[in-house]
């Protein structure tokens, strides 16, 4: 399984969205200060991710993700209420 995830940084709201293809794994990584330089601050939270059979769906996913604002806008109004913490205007779509 391959997997397209967010993390929320719990003070600020900032977001960071990842793939992986050992989700539990890149999770740790992170919460232990050893993923993404971005993820090295800060007290983040696993708040969403979609799984995928294919590596190619699952990094065409990120990608649009990434790229298109109105991909990620509908994202993030549709997990919204499945948050710990709101998404702020400083980690905004």
């Amino acid at each position: 399984m391959y997997y397209v995830y967010i993390l929320v940084e719990e003070t600020t709201g900032k977001t960071y969205l990842g793939f992986t293809k050992d989700l539990r794994r890149r999770v740790a990584q992170h919460l232990s200060g050893k993923g993404a330089l971005y993820t090295r601050n800060g007290k983040w939270t696993l708040a969403y991710y979609e799984a995928f059979r294919n590596e190619a769906e699952a990094r065409a996913r990120e990608r649009r993700l990434k790229q298109e604002g109105r991909a990620k806008r509908q994202l993030f109004e549709r997990i919204q209420k499945s948050l710990l913490v709101k998404i702020g205007a400083a980690a905004g779509p």
